[in-house]
């Protein structure tokens, strides 16, 4: 986390290959995880609730309550690095404008609130599920433009 030190990330020839890696990775990351989140697990709300609770008529079995909470963990810790490194990066790359300063809050609240509204859906009410297909697209999204921004700032600022 040396590009938190560093006063100008743009000017450093060490750093900014090492960053655009990372910005890279972290796109190869958000852009990946859709589509398997799609293919397994679900990102719209009829396929989260067959994946979830199982359909009898179907004959598709719910996922287990271990298998739950195994995904939930590994999706805290994923979440986690992902927003506070590309956060700190982005803030750090726009030299922490309002308007980055806005979509990293918003970007973390989203985050925040899809990691709480899938266990809600599972324990508590199955209408969470909106909320975790919502706020999964909206962290998704400024998630990819702070990437995106990031790796244009480190190059064309």
């Amino acid at each position: 986390m040396k590009f938190t030190i560093i006063k100008d990330l743009k000017q450093d020839s060490l750093m900014k290959p090492i960053l655009s890696s990372l910005l890279f990775f972290t796109l190869l990351y958000l852009i990946s995880d859709i589509f398997v989140k799609q293919s397994s697990f679900g990102i719209f709300t009829q396929t989260i609730h067959l994946t979830l609770f199982g359909d009898e008529e179907q004959f598709v079995d719910p996922i287990t309550q271990s298998s739950f909470l195994e995904f939930w963990h590994g999706e805290i810790f994923f979440i986690m690095m992902i927003v506070f490194t590309l956060s700190t990066i982005f803030i750090r790359v726009s030299n922490a404008s309002k308007s980055a300063i806005v979509i990293v809050n918003l970007l973390m609240i989203s985050s925040i609130i899809s990691l709480i509204s899938l266990p809600l859906a599972y324990f508590i009410h199955v209408g969470f599920i909106q909320i975790y297909v919502l706020t999964f697209f909206v962290w998704h999204i400024l998630a990819i433009l702070s990437a995106l921004t990031s790796l244009k700032g480190l190059y064309y600022a």
